[in-house]
């Protein structure tokens, strides 16, 4: 584990997001809370929020913290045929939050997909990414908004000399 012994307290919070992909008829059996196994929105929420609470027993090396605040939100997105979980994490300590958020949406993500998996076999869990942090030394970061590339199938790309380019995407292999 990293010695934080030295660094003083601070305010840190953390946002983190993570999606899941399902068919529009699963979707609506979640937003109705008709699921097989209850009310799938109100248990992963839960479920996030103990996640990240327990965070330091789950990943190696990572400090425990003492959180000063939890949230997990799910927002359904129907043109997509998906729920965005958001998961915020808050704490006055010597070190981030990061783990505890991306944690929280992981474990929401990963209960609504065991909850909805005897509906529909091809949900799917995408999109686990630490969204924004602040506090500490390194003070505030967020993750830029994703830039739409110019010509569908093609997706942009850094060259050598650090311009932006943009290459075709491809197809993976076969066999």
């Amino acid at each position: 584990m990293v010695d934080v012994s030295e660094k003083p307290p601070s305010a840190r919070r953390a946002v983190a997001e993570a999606t899941v992909k399902m068919d529009q008829e699963t979707l609506t059996l979640v937003i109705d809370g008709e699921g097989a196994k209850g009310d799938v929105l109100s248990v992963a929420e839960l479920a996030g929020i103990m996640a990240a609470k327990r965070t330091a027993e789950l990943i190696p090396l990572c400090h425990p913290l003492p959180l000063t605040g939890i949230t997990v939100e799910i927002k359904p997105d129907r043109k997509v045929g998906s729920l965005v979980i958001t998961a915020s994490a808050a704490t006055t300590a010597q070190t981030g939050v990061e783990m505890e958020a991306m944690t929280a949406a992981s474990i929401a993500a990963l209960t609504v997909y065991d909850m909805v998996k005897s509906a529909d076999r091809f949900v799917t869990v995408t999109g686990v990414r630490l969204l924004e942090k602040s506090g500490g030394k390194s003070g505030t970061w967020k993750r830029p908004a994703p830039k739409q590339a110019s010509v569908e199938g093609e997706a942009p790309t850094k060259t050598k000399s650090g311009t932006k380019a943009t290459k075709r995407a491809r197809s993976p292999k076969k066999g």
